[in-house]
């Protein structure tokens, strides 16, 4: 399949190709806002989706004889969903532009004086947080509140009036003297702290766990059932309005004020701002108490104050021309660090981690940042109490990039890095050396299978999907059988052993807290259904330093049977030089993975801990199975990315593999070739960005025979 062709720059487009490109961005952006606006799941980052709006724009400016009737640039929102009523907006709710750095800022203000025919003389603006919710529109008749919609499409929205009443921020009814005829706009959200209490009621109960307090927020306000939207935590932020009969002020400021007045919240943090260096000294302040604000912004929002100069400014396709939203960089959020954890990895590394106050960067709330080894805590010099700056790309995991100078609390120290196991028995902490003999950066716990944590550790990764992949074993089982008293498991020999000690009937496991008689013998079925297992897993799941699963797969596939592999590495172990020869010379195994594998099978309490397992496995170990050569994607570096509908993720990485294909986590120049599900973000945009070619499950699975 040929790879689609990279970007052109806009300058270079034909009008043929950029009529095209028109029509491509169109649907997509279509799909994105209906995923986002009406089905509150949206498909890419903001970052992304913005991204896609600029270069339909570009392409508009280039090519204005090409413009869509459809395009997007004349477009808000989506259409109201089909499940409730629709209600026309007396005054449409449109969108604003998008600043993203210091310099559009001034060109926003530069602009409004232009147009204005203002010279020097001083604006004011307005400037408030942007707060990351579910626009909706309150009107209300004769002071009474009569209907509530969302958005929409910015001229119909969804009716969702009954949901809204039971916001304790919106008042059912306003104080005599109003207008007859009032419309206060403004943002539905979810607070930091109420979100992670709905995400932890929803999990007990098994239900759908929401990624950020703005899906949260709109799926509560979307319920047909409005007690469910009753029992959700919703705020309310007045900041605008659609139709008045009547003005109660004559400035931006003083409308909000009024509506402060009637009984709405309205965010503390608006001020007035008289120059662009005041919008961006308050856009400094808000971004740096980001962390501390309770709830999800991605913004700060500028407004010309005085309504007589917004009438005159107007509109300019979707948006006003007196207003523009200053976002955060995409990826990156500030937020307070509260603590540092020690966690011990199974191979005794010790591993610091961040906590953080919880904050949403791309599109999920993050609370905890990886602070990576006691060097980098050094370079950081990044203290508890710090406010620091935090960032998540894609998939990896959130890190801290710096300290915002100027918070740092007065009564802030170093961090001292542990000398001990934070384990009971306080086992001494070394620092490993590396090839050459120098001081490496990671400090590991020497204590070994006598550490528990390091013991819990080796026992989450044995039961883990890509190892033995045991259902219904995960952290909290672990924790609970390592420490329990009757039913002890201390490795992994014990999971297999658990119904024999039971004594058979499930007499004392559903004693045990969240252990019915149902739920135990689940359990039991699947532990069973793991006494047969393949080479590469159980060589995986061994858990040898180093052996991670692509590691594994090699070994298995260079010895073929449990027997030969087990010979070998007895064998590398005892010092036997043509063994650890033949080993070195399968593709991919270096020095440091043999001396891995020679120091695990040197140890006897390890050797013993195998046998155990071995002699559990009643139903055998099944042989590797060799990859194909005379393929599709024989060769070829596949990366998997979205969701998958009609394989797991898992089984579409095998079938790869058998078929003789590297499957890869990442995208990259070296990438052949991307399968894209629903949901495929930033590694879609990567292939795209390269040229890598795409195809969707239906085309991989013609592709590969399945």
């Amino acid at each position: 399949m040929p790879r689609p062709a990279p970007q052109i720059p806009v300058d270079d487009l034909t009008p043929a190709q950029a009529e095209a490109e028109l029509a491509r961005l169109a649907a997509e952006i279509a799909t994105h806002d209906a995923a986002y606006y009406r089905e509150d799941a949206p498909l890419v980052s903001d970052a992304d989706y913005d991204a896609l709006r600029r270069r339909n724009l570009a392409i508009e400016i280039r090519f204005p004889e090409l413009k869509r009737p459809d395009s997007p640039s004349e477009r808000v929102g989506a259409g109201p969903s089909e499940k409730f009523a629709k209600v026309r907006h007396a005054v449409p709710m449109l969108s604003l532009d998008n600043a993203f750095a210091d310099q559009d800022v001034v060109d926003f203000a530069d602009r409004v004086r232009r147009f204005l025919r203002l010279g020097e003389a001083e604006v004011a603006f307005t400037a408030e947080p942007k707060i990351d919710g579910l626009s909706c529109n309150l009107r209300y008749e004769g002071g009474r509140l009569v209907s509530a919609a969302t958005r929409g499409d910015g001229l119909e929205g969804e009716n969702v009036t009954l949901n809204v009443k039971t916001i304790p921020d919106v008042p059912g009814v306003l104080p005599r003297g109003v207008p007859e005829i009032v419309e206060v706009r403004g943002e539905v959200y979810m607070g930091h702290a109420e979100f992670a209490k709905l995400n932890e009621r929803q999990r007990e109960a098994g239900d759908k766990v929401f990624a950020n307090p703005r899906n949260a927020a709109a799926g509560s306000l979307r319920q047909l059932d409005w007690r469910i939207t009753a029992a959700r935590p919703l705020r309310f932020f007045a900041y605008a309005w659609g139709e008045m009969s009547a003005m109660p002020a004559e400035t931006q400021m003083g409308m909000v004020q009024a509506f402060a007045d009637w009984g709405f919240v309205i965010n503390p943090l608006l001020v007035l701002a008289r120059s662009t260096e005041e919008l961006l000294a308050h856009y400094r302040r808000i971004e740096a108490s980001r962390a501390s604000l309770g709830y999800d912004i991605d913004g700060v929002v500028y407004k010309v104050d005085r309504l007589d100069w917004q009438q005159r400014l107007g509109f300019v396709s979707r948006s006003p021309r007196w207003a523009v939203a200053h976002k955060f960089p995409a990826e990156k959020a500030t937020t307070i660090l509260r603590d540092i954890e020690i966690q011990v990895g199974r191979t005794g590394a010790l591993t610091p981690v961040a906590k953080l106050e919880p904050v949403t960067v791309g599109g999920v709330v993050v609370s905890n940042a990886t602070l990576h080894n006691p060097d980098e805590i050094a370079r950081l010099d990044v203290r508890k109490g710090d406010t620091v700056v935090v960032q998540r790309a894609g998939d990896v995991i959130p890190q801290i990039l710096g300290v915002v100078e100027g918070l740092r609390p007065a009564e802030a120290v170093p961090y001292v890095f542990p000398s001990v196991c934070p384990c009971p028995l306080h086992t001494p902490v070394v620092r490993e050396e590396t090839a050459t003999g120098a001081e490496g950066a990671v400090r590991r716990c020497t204590g070994e299978f006598a550490c528990p944590f390091q013991r819990q550790e080796h026992l989450r990764h044995f039961v883990s999907r890509r190892a033995f992949d045991i259902e219904g074993i995960g952290e909290k089982q672990i924790e609970f059988f390592f420490s329990d008293p009757d039913l002890p498991v201390k490795e992994p020999a014990d999971l297999f052993t658990l119904a024999e000690r039971d004594a058979g009937n499930l007499r004392k496991l559903k004693d045990k807290e969240g252990f019915g008689a149902t739920s135990a013998a689940k359990l039991f079925a699947a532990i069973d259904e793991r006494r047969t297992i393949s080479l590469e897993r159980l060589v995986y799941a061994l858990g040898i330093r180093n052996v991670g699963e692509t590691t594994a797969r090699s070994l298995a596939r260079a010895y073929g049977s449990w027997e030969a592999f087990h010979a070998a590495a007895v064998a590398v172990a005892a010092g036997d030089g043509q063994a650890r020869e033949e080993m070195d010379a399968i593709d991919q195994i270096g020095e440091t993975v043999i001396d891995s594998i020679g120091r695990y099978f040197a140890e006897e309490h390890n050797l013993r801990i195998v046998e155990r397992l071995v002699e559990q496995l009643t139903g055998g170990i099944r042989d590797a199975e060799q990859p194909k050569s005379d393929t599709a994607v024989a060769g070829k570096t596949i990366v998997f990315t979205g969701t998958l509908e009609k394989l797991t993720r898992e089984e579409a990485k095998a079938q790869a593999e058998r078929l003789g294909a590297k499957v890869s986590g990442s995208v990259s120049a070296k990438t052949d070739l991307v399968v894209a599900g629903p949901g495929a973000g930033s590694k879609l945009a990567k292939a795209r960005e390269l040229g890598v070619a795409v195809i969707d499950e239906d085309q991989w699975i013609a592709l590969t025979g399945r």
